[in-house]
């Protein structure tokens, strides 16, 4: 795996971060964290591991993988939460699906053998509601629009010139993939309840900008 970096996108994961890069440390991988230069207690909390930092220039979620992205050198990339939802027993499963040809590998709680233990009700509701959309819209065959648990070709990620800066970036990769004629695919995924801290989705104002995204590239083309 040493020609795959996992893109580790950090807001205030003091407590969960150095768990994650505890049980990352049996990956062969570099280890790319994406944080806001003011967040002194996550890296003053993972000073003793090996990975490299980098500090964002703009805010927000998609702000930090785009950069990420853009920073990175690796053959394969693999968006990995910092609060320990994401299992990573999956990632020799999807770096061996990507290297056969596929450009991305989407990871989902709703797929066979799939499951969570993080989601609520109205994150449920609303990931049912977007996915679906995106699959009558844009012909996506994708079962779990809004987790970014992807692994891909680093080239491919740069190749769809990424832009929106906060949580749209969900809906926008997968349209993008598709739109640009990549080839991907899906595997189940177990999503593991997070070590510590809040969702730092907002349900309603963060769906509703998605579901405007989801319009805007409807008829953008």
């Amino acid at each position: 795996m040493i020609n795959l970096t996992l893109l580790i996108p950090a807001k205030q994961e003091a407590e969960s971060l150095p768990i994650v890069l505890k049980e990352l440390e049996k990956f062969d991988c570099h280890k790319l964290i994406v944080m806001d230069k003011d967040d002194v207690e996550t890296v003053s909390a993972i000073k003793q591991f090996k990975c490299e930092i980098l500090f964002q220039n703009r805010k927000g979620y998609g702000s930090a993988l785009i950069e990420g992205i853009n920073k990175i050198n690796t053959d394969y990339l693999c968006i990995f939460n910092a609060d320990g939802s994401f299992d990573p027993k999956y990632l020799n499963q999807m770096l061996e699906k990507c290297e056969k040809q596929e450009d991305f590998v989407f990871a989902s709680r709703y797929s066979l053998n799939g499951k969570t233990d993080d989601d609520t009700f109205l994150t449920f509701l609303g990931n049912k509601v977007f996915t679906a959309i995106g699959n009558i819209f844009f012909r996506l065959k994708i079962h779990d629009i809004l987790f970014t648990y992807v692994l891909g070709r680093a080239s491919s990620f740069k190749d769809l010139n990424l832009k929106n800066y906060d949580f749209r970036f969900c809906v926008e990769l997968p349209i993008k993939a598709k739109r640009t004629n990549k080839k991907y695919t899906n595997i189940g995924s177990h999503e593991r309840k997070r070590i510590k801290g809040i969702k730092k989705v907002n349900e309603f104002k963060d769906g509703f900008l998605i579901l405007v995204e989801l319009f805007r590239l409807f008829f953008k083309n």
